[in-house]
């Protein structure tokens, strides 16, 4: 079954924050935002309750995220207008995708974006890019771990990997996020890497996921550190590596004596995978540069505030905050690495 999986080239690495290379023609957010006064940028301001858009399900990294944003924003005054949010997941997060872009001209809705943002185009071969929308600025990347349930034989990334090599093709399941979107992505990677097939479960999201495992309806799944947290501090889960170059950066103990930093590499196993996620938020076609840059500077004060730094560590979130030309040259960077990954795994639209 060689031919159904990619390349063994398998080190895959979603792009680093880089510098500014470039410029978006149909949108020069960074430019317009630089050249305007301070005393323009802050001239507006919404008029009416914001949207928050989740294209994906409740419980999950995004709609978590999204969530605290709003109950901070709430909590420090940090506008006027109330925030509410959104989850539309129809679709592996088509429906929110498109819901945005839609909504050209209203500036009273934000997108919190997954990497879906450029999978799920690819896979579905939809009417979408993200350059029909407007960026506005990265929150963070989102590391993935691989998780199986705390009772399970397998106890290591190692024995993972002997399990689904040894084990009859489709005998192992694994539950992930929708169908050919990150989750199945990696899915996919991991199968190639212990030269053995698994059988994917797409559920509706990432609460949805770590609840099948915790339940044994599926062996394993590679959910975001967020997503099972809870169900590790309660001992119903346990990682066995991450999909990084490098151990999580947080050394603080959350579970039986274990921490995030504790977590082994995947690629330490002989799993030479890497993956991070996106986590960003967009606003609508047609935004102003004052819109954007009012936006952006609330999203700068809720990083600033502690609770969303204990939200980065429980999650083990990395922060990449990133804005303007910069943001906009690393989704192009990103949007390429993308079609080359979905395409060795013969996850795009037919």
């Amino acid at each position: 079954m060689a031919g159904r999986h990619p390349s063994r080239r398998l080190v895959r690495q979603a792009p680093r924050p880089g510098g500014v290379r470039g410029w978006w023609q149909r949108l020069a957010v960074g430019i317009a935002f630089c050249a305007l006064p301070a005393a323009a940028l802050a001239a507006w301001e919404p008029s009416a309750p914001v949207d928050i858009v989740v294209p994906a399900g409740t419980g999950g990294g995004a709609d978590q995220m999204a969530r605290l944003v709003q109950t901070l924003i709430a909590k420090h005054g940090l506008m006027k207008q109330p925030v509410q949010v959104l989850n539309l997941s129809g679709n592996s997060g088509a429906e929110g995708l498109l819901a945005v872009k839609e909504a050209r001209g209203n500036p009273h809705k934000l997108l919190v974006t997954l990497s879906n943002l450029f999978t799920t185009p690819l896979a579905t071969g939809m009417a979408f890019n993200w350059r029909d929308i407007t960026p506005v600025a990265m929150m963070a990347l989102d590391p993935f771990v691989l998780w199986v349930p705390a009772d399970s034989p397998i106890a290591s990334a190692q024995d993972a990997k002997q399990a689904i090599h040894r084990q009859p093709a489709l005998s192992l399941k694994l539950g992930g996020t929708g169908a050919k979107q990150e989750d199945q992505l990696i899915s996919v990677l991991l199968e190639t890497a212990a030269n053995g097939r698994l059988a994917y479960v797409p559920l509706k999201g990432g609460g949805d996921v770590a609840k099948a495992l915790v339940d044994h309806q599926v062996d394993f799944t590679v959910n975001n550190p967020i997503e099972a947290e809870a169900h590790w501090r309660a001992g119903k889960l346990r990682p066995l590596c991450v999909f990084d170059g490098a151990p999580l950066p947080y050394p603080a103990k959350l579970s039986n004596g274990s921490s995030w930093a504790a977590i082994p590499t995947c690629m330490s196993a002989g799993i030479p995978v890497q993956y991070l996620m996106l986590r960003g938020i967009f606003t609508t076609p047609g935004a102003t540069p004052e819109q954007v840059a009012y936006y952006d500077q609330v999203l700068r004060r809720v990083r600033e505030l502690p609770e969303w730094r204990e939200y980065m560590a429980r999650g083990a979130l990395k922060p990449s905050p990133m804005s303007g030309g910069e943001f906009v040259t690393w989704l192009d960077r990103t949007e390429n690495f993308h079609k080359v990954l979905m395409r060795e795994a013969r996850l795009n639209a037919k």
